[in-house]
């Protein structure tokens, strides 16, 4: 009986390899241009470090693969990079050594969740983290740079949602007010509502459900409640956005699912992705560095699914992902010509041109089958009269027109493979 892999993950065959190492390689470029480094954490840590950072009680802390080790201590599969970023620059003594610690990452996280298109238990996020620095205008450069991200990979038609759930000082008067507010009305409420108005109110404004949303959208803004310094803010980072033409939407029901987020956070989605609309997402989280044993340094950061940016870019314009070229394929007529067919082959290699031997030594009409499968566009064939005479053929097989090549030609006759 044959194996399947597990339900929620995927393999990533060499077609779509090729796309997320696009995507990963125009991320690194850019980012490196802001002064981002890339950083690699493990891919478990201990359970509790994400306990206390997304929160125990929240979807993500929940949808966690946690298990024991041979010695009994619990480990977590990472759900999502930030908490271990953090938990990096705390055991490195970052924070003695630079007042702004600037990365990006790229790789797989885990959660226990229902499988969708592009929603998958092991999927793959990039994305970036300041450390260090408090200041809005770098939150304006932030979401700058996620929308130049994406104008370099031709991804258009985007939409910021925008806003600000206060700090630490005024939040907590918010949410006494939701309670409040919503008291009366609990038991209309889904049931995983009910269970949020005890454990994480702030995520009941984010239910998609119409029963919850026709109670929720009659609530007073989280922005009445911010501080002073939260609304100064949150003003600056508005206006900062507006002197550089970056529309946004303000959404007051915009929350986030984990619980160290503060003051500025922010959605882009995409109109390409049905209901599952948000594709990269992030915020301020200013009191988690403290809350993990730190010092109380200010930090932002953003995430991007990989897997859902790929759907954007397939349903607006598939041209724009790279496609895998097929490689020059050889064509051996007869076992004993196999060294010449490999002296051409690393001939053709040395010129960065990818090419790929056939060594199954078939007929040539049997050979020109398996590269017409394989959508070959050039083909080498060697023969004895070739090697005999000390030469090969090139033939195009998009026109059919085909070429009598001497090796010491090889090179110059390259260019046109290559043009």
């Amino acid at each position: 009986m044959m194996i399947h892999s597990p339900r929620g993950v995927e393999d990533i065959l060499p077609q779509k390899v090729l796309q997320y190492q696009w995507i990963e390689k125009e991320a690194s470029s850019l980012f490196s241009l802001y002064g981002y480094e890339e950083i690699r954490t493990p891919i478990f840590e201990k359970t509790e470090l994400f306990h206390r950072s997304v929160g125990k009680e929240t979807d993500t802390g929940k949808q966690m693969y946690t298990f024991l080790d041979k010695k009994g201590r619990t480990l977590s599969l990472r759900p999502e990079a930030t908490a271990s970023i953090v938990r990096a620059y705390l055991e490195h003594n970052i924070f003695t050594k630079s007042r702004e610690w600037r990365v990006w990452y790229a790789g797989p996280m885990f959660r226990y969740e229902r499988p969708q298109a592009a929603r998958l238990r092991e999927f793959r996020q990039i994305g970036i983290e300041v450390i260090g620095e408090g200041s809005p205008y770098l939150d304006i450069e932030v979401i700058e740079m996620a929308l130049k991200f994406f104008e370099r990979i031709q991804l258009t038609k985007l939409q910021i949602q925008l806003n600000s759930i206060g700090c630490k000082r005024c939040r907590p008067l918010y949410e006494k007010e939701l309670r409040n507010s919503l008291k009366k009305d609990l038991k209309n409420l889904c049931p995983i509502c009910q269970r949020r108005y005890q454990s994480n109110i702030l995520r009941i404004l984010d239910c998609k459900k119409e029963g919850c949303q026709s109670i929720t959208r009659k609530l007073p803004p989280v922005e009445n409640y911010l501080c002073p310094d939260c609304q100064s803010h949150f003003k600056k980072v508005k206006e900062g956005l507006r002197e550089l033409h970056i529309s946004f939407t303000l959404n007051p029901y915009l929350v986030r699912g984990l619980d160290y987020y503060t003051q500025t956070i922010f959605e882009i989605i995409s109109p390409h992705l049905g209901a599952q609309n948000t594709f990269c997402a992030g915020g301020r989280y200013n009191d988690l560095v403290e809350e993990l044993g730190g010092p109380p340094v200010p930090a932002i950061g953003f995430s991007i699914g990989e897997e859902r940016l790929l759907l954007a870019l397939r349903k607006e314009k598939e041209s724009s992902l790279p496609q895998i070229s097929p490689p020059v394929y050889i064509i051996i007529i007869g076992e004993e010509n196999y060294k010449w067919g490999y002296k051409i082959a690393n001939s053709l290699r040395s010129k960065k041109i990818k090419t790929k031997i056939n060594f199954s030594f078939k007929s040539l009409s049997s050979q020109l089958k398996e590269a017409n499968r394989e959508k070959v566009q050039w083909v080498v064939i060697i023969g004895q009269e070739e090697v005999q005479k000390k030469k090969v053929i090139f033939r195009n097989m998009d026109s059919g027109k085909q070429w009598e090549v001497l090796w010491k030609e090889i090179d110059k006759f390259s260019k046109k493979i290559g043009s």
